[in-house]
């Protein structure tokens, strides 16, 4: 994909990470003006990245290019303040133009994602729809469960969210309370079924 984008007239690639904490400081250091961001990444996910992103530094436009179409992800990325959306089958040309697009302050979906949104804005103008339960968490909390649904114990969770262990274990027991929720396996599940963290 890097190859593929500085082929492209005012097009400049100027960093590149793997996983949504590093893309954070990489945008801190490098004020790109547009990121390309996965949904499914490790210790923290694209969605959570967005929604942080977009409150730290508004001016970045955050692009998605996932594999995910189904709507849950869609709505959780536009929510979180992506400006686009696209998938991974997408060809090349539409790759730049979504750049470019979000780059103007535009916003830019695929064919498939604006679909998906319009079923999704018919089906709620027909019926009350309960948000994901995901919404009642915090960012932290959100973060937190994403750590324990990867299988990291309390000390790994501390270190790489910097806090202490004592705050992980309190951040823990408001996660299953909120979500009436008493094992890992559960707020595993949960935590997958809600696109917090891929199957993977």
């Amino acid at each position: 994909m890097r190859h593929l984008l500085e082929k492209e007239t005012g097009i400049v690639v100027v960093g590149m990470a793997d996983n949504g904490r590093m893309a954070l400081q990489l945008c801190r250091e490098l004020r790109p003006d547009v990121v390309v961001m996965d949904i499914a990444m490790p210790e923290m996910n694209g969605i959570e990245a967005t929604r942080r992103l977009a409150a730290e530094m508004p001016g970045i436009g955050v692009l998605i290019l996932s594999m995910h179409s189904a709507r849950r992800y869609i709505v959780e990325a536009l929510a979180a303040g992506a400006r686009g959306y696209l998938l991974k089958e997408c060809v090349s040309d539409e790759l730049v133009r979504g750049i470019r697009t979000v780059a103007a302050h535009e916003t830019y979906l695929s064919p498939k994602v604006a679909d998906q949104i319009v079923k999704d804005y018919m089906k709620r103008l027909s019926s009350d729809t309960i948000l994901p339960a995901a919404v009642v968490l915090s960012s932290r909390e959100r973060e937190i469960l994403q750590l324990i649904a990867e299988g990291k114990n309390t000390k790994e969770i501390a270190f790489i969210a910097g806090i202490s262990g004592k705050t992980v274990e309190t951040h823990r027991q408001q996660i299953m309370k909120k979500l009436n929720l008493y094992s890992v396996a559960e707020l595993t599940r949960y935590a997958i079924r809600e696109g917090l963290t891929p199957l993977d």
